[in-house]
């Protein structure tokens, strides 16, 4: 992945997107059903409608960036809801480009305080 700004917030798109869609439609969506600015420097992250195929859109500063991928086995996981947009953390968009389920990671130790 590349290395995003620690202000760089994360945005799921809920409900499927049309995979067909390019740099131009993605950024329409994110303006229009998201209210998000999509030359803001966020990731907006897009699924389509078999669960094995994601978008993201990201503004680079100089220009916007598309990034595809598709799963050969398994599904991303997406939340419930068929509008608006989920929040995610860099660490958990990671789980989610891996096809790991970002809701519920568990961990193989459990951190103790000091």
């Amino acid at each position: 992945m590349i290395g995003l700004p620690a202000t760089t917030q994360v945005w799921i798109a809920a409900g499927v997107t049309d995979m067909r869609r390019g740099f131009d439609g993605l950024a329409a969506i994110v303006q229009s059903k998201l209210e998000e600015n999509p030359f803001s420097g966020h990731v907006f992250v897009f699924r389509g409608r078999q669960g094995d195929r994601i978008k993201v859109l990201w503004w680079s500063g100089d220009g916007l960036c598309l990034l595809a991928k598709r799963l050969e086995h398994g599904h991303f996981v997406w939340p419930q809801a068929t509008s608006g947009a989920v929040h995610l953390t860099t660490a958990q968009l990671s789980m989610l480009l891996e096809g790991i389920d970002w809701r519920r990671p568990i961990r193989t130790h459990q951190p103790t305080q000091v």
